[in-house]
């Protein structure tokens, strides 16, 4: 953690440190930016604090850091809306990156842009505000930016390696079952305007409405 914290101050950020998962749930407030967050926590689990954390500040960004590899294990947090999810041993340098790559997403306020679709779904690239038919839905940084991403490619279908490279990085580790997992997320939460987002079986997803 001693490095961690040193190669983030070193990058220009503030951190706050907790030492189990019942002072890491306290730590979260208003003014937090974005969360590093291990699994293997004593006291209360990163899956308990990750859970508590989406209900109670769903837009904020989550990075997990854990020594568990199984896909399993990335599943589950990616599910519970982690935006992302880092295997230890890692380079702290490449958690770094990480995290300015995530706040980069979620702190877009230059290219302000309402995108909206004739089913009524809105999609405020500056705001990050998600609605459809009026009625707010939350979104994680990275359900946000794969729903602009289906959206803006006007029906064409696009491929689960280019809706990675698309919202993370050509660079970025992930499964593509992880996207999988991401787009039934949005599916669930859009409700019936998320039947727009069609699978193209062995290929990747597209957003058409009939």
């Amino acid at each position: 953690m001693t490095l961690i914290r040193f190669h983030l101050r070193t990058a220009g950020f503030e951190t706050v440190e907790a030492a189990d998962g019942e002072e890491a749930l306290k730590a979260v407030d208003g003014s937090i930016s974005l969360m590093l967050l291990d699994i293997m926590l004593p006291r209360l689990s990163g899956i308990e604090v990750l859970k508590d954390v989406r209900k109670r500040y769903p837009a904020l960004p989550v990075i997990v850091t854990s020594a568990l590899t199984e896909e399993n294990d990335i599943l589950t947090a990616l599910e519970l809306g982690a935006d992302d999810y880092v295997t230890k041993p890692f380079s702290p340098r490449i958690l770094v990156a990480r995290v300015r790559s995530v706040l980069r997403r979620t702190e877009r306020g230059n290219e302000d842009e309402c995108v909206t679709t004739e089913n009524g779904i809105m999609l405020d690239t500056g705001t990050r505000l998600c609605e459809v038919c009026g009625e707010p839905v939350t979104l994680t940084a990275t359900e946000f930016d794969l729903l602009l991403a289906l959206i803006r490619a006007s029906g064409r279908v696009m491929r689960r390696t280019e809706l990675i490279e698309k919202v993370k990085g050509d660079d970025y580790p992930v499964t593509e079952r992880s996207i999988d997992v991401q787009i039934a997320s949005i599916r669930k939460k859009l409700g019936a305007a998320g039947k727009a987002i069609t699978t193209v079986w062995g290929i990747g997803y597209r957003y058409a409405e009939e």
